[in-house]
């Protein structure tokens, strides 16, 4: 099982946390697109974000799309998808 480090100091400024309204689905099905830029481990490192927030929220669906080259933009067609597709859009890469 690949296990992630955070690598977050400790901090003397207080965290104030938000409600995401993303996260309150009860009652549309909400689709979060999950962009990965190509990297090696970016996929996994988005699969393993989208297992805890469906944690959080059982409504919600996942579209998942690579760039497949992290120094390029996103195609116009990935753009287009997750613009038509998703309410929301979550970035990462991975080493």
């Amino acid at each position: 099982m690949i296990q992630y480090h955070d690598p977050q100091a400790a901090t003397s400024i207080k965290t104030t946390p938000y409600d995401l309204a993303i996260l309150d689905s009860a009652e549309h099905k909400l689709t979060v697109g999950l962009l990965a830029n190509g990297f090696p481990d970016s996929e996994n490192f988005l699969q393993q974000i989208a297992t805890v927030l469906q944690t959080q929220d059982a409504n919600l669906r996942f579209e998942y799309y690579n760039k497949g080259n992290a120094s390029i933009p996103a195609s116009a067609e990935i753009l287009h998808s997750i613009k038509t597709q998703c309410q929301a859009v979550i970035t990462a890469y991975g080493h």
